[in-house]
Order: structure tokens, then C-alpha cells, then sequence
């Protein structure tokens, strides 16, 4: 295995002769490490099901337990990335996984929802410290010669890690409990450490001066408030006083975000960055493509288990295809990026998942599962698994190396938010469209305005809505047939907005990207 020379600006501070740190224990960390958010992540809407029944969970409490982890992960992530880089990219990232254990013992003993809550918050912060710190580590101890195919082995590795995860989560909560599945977290965690602090060199970035709290409170504030306003809004109306406060509330923060990092001394986003062509123009990529992949990773398994008939075990591993080709191709598109540049499979990538999305919503309600969610599933798994090396590559290479941890920790927070706030606006679209269709199917069923009545408490459930009591056999299953049918219009019209948005990123790719992009001066550099 290769070693590192001592050296500083970005590169390992630790090394020299002999076979200690490697480039291989590197990936085995890193890869180990990012897998517990992946894994935390899926594992964990498996077991909500469980949560809510055992915790006496509300809806919107189920949906915190989400938000609460994604909020704090999202808005941080660029806090940790600057961390890393500031006090050192293996200090900081075994300090995450530290935290994220912690918060993981934390979440498992929590004798109610509201701590649990709490401990996913706690996680969040913990995840927003080592997973920047996993892709600043590759950047900061990998050639650029290296680089491409280095990422694109942490990445196919890493998504065979979170393969595991649905499986995991719901054979854990079914047969043990969903506390199990915070516990998992524990003995990766220990694996981590003694591999980061044994076998993993230190490395540190030029940047100094204070580390930007005040950027990180703002964020965090404002996507906050931006995503409860959101998540309000399906219960409420967007017209509802409280939402409009928020939403307003939270664009204000995160526009008092960007005018603080155009000030402050050291902001954690210089705005610098961003002068770069591609590294802009892949970000706004991940922003739109991300948005897509939010709202599909949140819909799709509850159209295959509300409405279609899935277990929760089978609604996993109905998504296997799609992270499988992500393992196995990621490292080849990582190495083929060498060779080609990144512009064209990031034109192509998001146009094929942009054809996944809308196969997605071709099926209805019925028919196998080979002939209906498989193709979208494969042809939406290629489409990322073509996009996702060359991206993060592009991300990686048009930065100065010495801000390897705040680009990672950029294109991180924006994927993370990407989601989050997919998750708040696709919910308040989909209640729209389930309404809307609900409505018409009832009228055309000649359902009594009674029984409609009864169901406008449940309408916020969508296709969790439970049909009203006493109602006859043959009206019941009309009704029922109504709500399932509408879910499945709801869910195709999210698929088509997942369509567009990723058509959209293609298009950017096309206009931003550089063929072969040279990487920036820091703007510390560059003053």
C-alpha cells in the first residue's frame, strides 16, 4: 500500500516511510464512515411504522424525526467541511463519528418521541462532521490521477453498504425492535475510530481565521423555518398566517446567510468559489437532480406498501437494483472521467434518471413488480449511477486543494437540502394532487356527501387515509379504491416534476460544465 510524504497546503501532515498509513485504510474509513449515515438514513423510514406505534407518534412527529436529522445534517455540513479543513480533516471526521454514536445510544434508549427527536438532531451534528471529512480526506490523499477512480470506489462501496440498509431496518424492527436500529450504529463506530486514528493520516487546509458560527446559525435557521413553513402548509393552507411567517421568516435567513458570508472575515461558503464555471454549475445540478431523488426515495415506498401490497422488507429491497448498479458502475465512471472529463456522462446521467422518473409513473395499481417498478428502477439507477462519480469528481477538482473539505461540505449541504426541502414542497404538491383526484373519484363513485365528509380528517394521511366505519362491504372498497387510485395520480405527478427537474439538470450540465475544468485558487489566494 502506498504511504504519504509529510507535507501541508491541503496534502497529509502525518506519514513518511513505512507502511502505517495507506491509501487503502483511507477508503476502508471513509467508506465504513459515510455508510452509517447512508445506512442510519434508509434503515430508519423502514422502522417508522414501528416508532409510531410503539411512541404514540403523531404524523408530524414522524415526519421531525426525518427533519430533524436532514435540518441539522443539511445546514451544518459546510460548518464541518470548514472544521476539518481549519483543525484537521481526521481530528474532525473521528469527532462526527464520536458524536453520531453517542446520538445513536441516545435515539435508541429514548422513552418517548420527543427525545428521540432530540437524539436525531444530535446525529445530524455528528453526521455534519465526518461525512464532509470522508470526501475531504480522498481529495486531500489521492493524486489527481488517482482521484476519479478513488471516488468512484467510495462511492460504489459506500452505496452496497446502503443497500443494506432497508433490509437491515425492517428485519430489525419486525424481529427485535426499532431501537436495534440506532444500535447498529455502535460497533461500526468503534471499527471507524480505531481505523481513522491507527491507519489514516492528518491533513489539514491553508485556511485560517475563525470558524463561522454565525453562518451556521443562520442556515440552520433559515432552512428551519423555510421547511417547517413548508410541512405546515399541508395541514394549514399556505395562507395560514403561522406559515406565511415562517416561510417568509426563513427566506429571510438564509438571504441574511449570503450577505453575512459576503462580510465576514472567514465565511464557511466563501462566495469566491463559486466564480468557478463548473463548480457552480454542478451544484446546480445536485440542487435539481437531488430534489428528484428526495421526493422519488420518499414516495416510492409508500405507493409499494400503502397502496400496492409490499412488506416493508420487500419495498427495500425493491430499490436493490438501483443502488447495486450504483455499486458496480461508480467505480468505472469514476475511472472513465481520467480518461474523458466529467461534461458528457453529467449530460447524459441526469437525462437517463430523468427517463427513470417518468417510467415511474407509468404503473398503476397491480400487475408484478418485474413489469412494472423494475424498469424504472433500472433505468433511474443508471442514470444516477452515470452522474454521481463525474459529479462528485467536478466538485472535488475545480477548487483549490486546500478547500477539499468545503467543497465537499458545499456539494454535501446542497444535496442534503435538496432533499429536505423536496420533502416539505413535494408533500404540500402531492396533498394537492391526492386531493384534487380523490374528489373527482368520489363524485363520479356517487359516494354520499356524508361518508366525503367523514374522510376530510384523513385526507393529511393520504394513502395511510383510513376508510370511515360502518360504511357497506361494496361502498367501503369504492372508497378505498378511490384513495388508492388518487395516491397513484399524486405519485405520478410528483414522478413527472422529478422528471423535469432532472431534464433541468441535464441542461445545466450541458451550459456550465467544462469538458476538462482547471481547478480554482482559494480566495484567499486569489486577493
Amino acid at each position: 500500500m502506498a504511504t504519504f510524504p509529510a507535507s501541508r497546503g491541503g496534502r497529509p501532515v502525518e506519514g513518511g516511510a513505512g507502511p502505517r498509513y495507506s491509501k487503502g485504510w483511507i477508503l476502508v474509513a471513509t467508506i465504513l464512515g459515510s455508510s452509517m449515515a447512508f445506512i442510519d438514513g434508509t434503515a430508519v423510514n423502514v422502522a417508522l411504522p414501528v416508532m409510531q406505534r410503539e411512541l404514540g407518534a403523531t404524523l408530524t412527529q414522524l415526519q421531525w424525526v426525518i427533519v430533524a436529522y436532514a435540518l441539522f445534517l443539511g445546514s451544518l455540513l459546510l460548518v464541518g467541511g470548514s472544521l476539518g479543513d481549519r483543525l484537521g480533516r481526521r481530528r474532525v471526521f473521528v469527532v462526527g463519528i464520536v458524536v453520531f454514536a453517542v446520538a445513536s445510544v441516545w435515539a435508541g434508549l429514548a422513552p418517548g418521541v420527543g427525545q428521540l427527536i432530540a437524539a436525531r438532531a444530535l446525529q445530524g451534528i455528528g453526521g455534519a462532521l465526518f461525512v464532509p471529512g470522508s470526501l475531504a480526506l480522498i481529495g486531500a490523499c489521492f493524486t489527481d490521477e488517482e482521484r476519479g477512480k478513488a471516488i468512484g470506489t467510495w462511492s460504489g462501496a459506500s452505496g452496497l453498504m446502503a443497500a443494506v440498509g432497508p433490509l437491515l431496518g425492517g428485519f430489525l424492527a419486525e424481529e427485535f425492535s426499532w431501537r436495534w436500529v440506532f444500535f447498529i450504529n455502535v460497533p461500526i463506530a468503534v471499527v471507524v475510530v480505531v481505523i481513522a486514528l491507527a491507519r489514516v493520516p492528518e491533513s489539514v487546509g491553508a485556511a485560517g481565521g475563525r470558524v463561522d458560527w454565525l453562518g451556521g446559525a443562520l442556515a440552520t435557521f433559515g432552512l428551519g423555518a423555510l421547511v417547517y413553513g413548508l410541512i405546515e402548509s399541508a395541514n394549514r393552507g399556505l395562507g395560514d398566517p403561522l406559515v406565511v411567517a415562517a416561510i417568509v421568516l426563513g427566506g429571510a435567513g438564509l438571504a441574511a446567510f449570503v450577505f453575512a458570508e459576503s462580510r465576514v472575515r472567514s465565511p464557511m461558503m466563501p462566495l469566491g468559489v463559486f466564480r468557478s464555471r463548473s463548480f457552480a454549475g454542478a451544484n446546480v445540478l445536485t440542487l435539481l437532480l437531488y430534489a428528484g431523488l428526495g421526493g422519488t426515495l420518499f414516495f416510492l415506498p409508500l405507493n409499494l406498501v400503502l397502496v400496492q401490497g409490499y412488506t416493508a422488507t420487500q419495498a427495500g429491497a425493491a430499490l436493490l437494483p438501483f443502488i447495486l448498479l450504483l455499486g458496480v458502475l461508480s467505480r468505472f465512471m469514476g475511472g472513465l472521467v481520467a480518461r474523458t472529463g466529467a461534461k458528457l456522462p453529467l449530460v447524459i446521467g441526469p437525462a437517463v434518471a430523468g427517463v427513470g422518473f417518468l417510467l415511474f409513473a407509468v404503473p398503476g395499481i397491480g400487475g408484478s413488480y418485474w413489469t412494472t417498478f423494475f424498469p424504472a428502477v433500472v433505468v433511474f439507477g443508471l442514470g444516477m449511477s452515470i452522474t454521481v462519480a463525474p459529479l462528485v469528481t467536478v466538485v472535488m477538482g475545480t477548487v483549490d486543494p486546500t478547500l477539499a473539505g468545503l467543497a465537499s461540505g458545499i456539494n454535501n449541504a446542497i444535496s442534503r437540502v435538496a432533499s429536505l426541502l423536496a420533502l416539505a414542497a413535494f408533500g404540500m404538491v402531492a396533498l394537492v394532487l391526492f386531493n384534487g383526484s380523490l374528489d373527482t373519484r368520489l363524485a363520479d363513485a356517487g359516494v354520499p356527501a356524508d361518508v366525503v365528509a367523514q374522510l376530510e380528517g384523513e385526507r393529511v394521511k393520504l394513502a395511510g387515509a383510513e376508510v370511515p366505519a360502518g360504511l357497506s362491504p361494496a361502498l367501503a372498497a369504492t372508497v378505498e379504491g378511490a384513495i388508492d387510485a388518487a395516491f397513484v395520480d399524486a405519485f405520478k405527478g410528483i414522478m413527472v416534476i422529478g422528471a423535469l427537474l432532472a431534464f433541468a439538470s441535464a441542461l445545466t450540465a450541458l451550459v456550465a460544465i467544462e469538458r476538462r475544468p482547471v481547478p480554482r485558487a482559494s480566495p484567499a489566494k486569489q486577493a
